[in-house]
């Protein structure tokens, strides 16, 4: 009787290892790493930056600065987390958005940028600069598929 026991016990143990270990390999297999988690950011050029934000600030009402505006917004998920997202107009001669011959960048918000430039990195993603760290996040730049200048941000929220 403490045979068949034992032998019950022991199958059963083995199936809920079993089957616990299979779904911590399935669970790993089928989660893919978040990449971009809103816009950070829109950057264009233009002929005379200072102008561009007393019109907007004028007509449109943002509250323009040196470096544009920031929207700030609350994260649905966690209404105590703050987020912003950056609008600012560069001159039409700026070298920032080079190797990028377009007039816009757009800045993406992301989660773990040091992993998500490795995955890229494997995918052939061109890279363009190295990750810089600053008070307020982490940024690296890409480019698309033609050519667009992409700021990657992990913000410190």
């Amino acid at each position: 009787m403490k045979r068949i026991s034992f032998t019950i016990t022991l199958i059963a143990a083995s199936f809920l290892l079993g089957f616990s270990f299979k779904t911590i390999i399935s669970n790993k297999k089928n989660t893919k790493m978040k990449k971009v988690t809103g816009i950070g950011g829109i950057f264009f050029k233009c002929k005379d930056p200072k102008a561009v934000n007393e019109w907007y600030k004028t007509h449109l009402g943002l509250d323009t600065g040196p470096y544009g505006t920031s929207f700030e917004w609350r994260e649905i998920d966690d209404s105590t987390k703050k987020g912003l997202t950056q609008w600012n107009p560069f001159a039409e001669n700026t070298k920032y958005f080079e190797p990028s011959t377009k007039d816009f960048m757009i800045n993406y918000r992301v989660e773990n940028l040091e992993a998500l430039v490795e995955e890229l990195k494997k995918e052939n993603v061109t890279i363009v600069d190295k990750i810089e760290t600053y008070d307020y996040g982490k940024f690296v730049h890409i480019l698309d598929n033609e050519g667009n200048k992409i700021q990657l941000w992990e913000p410190k929220d």
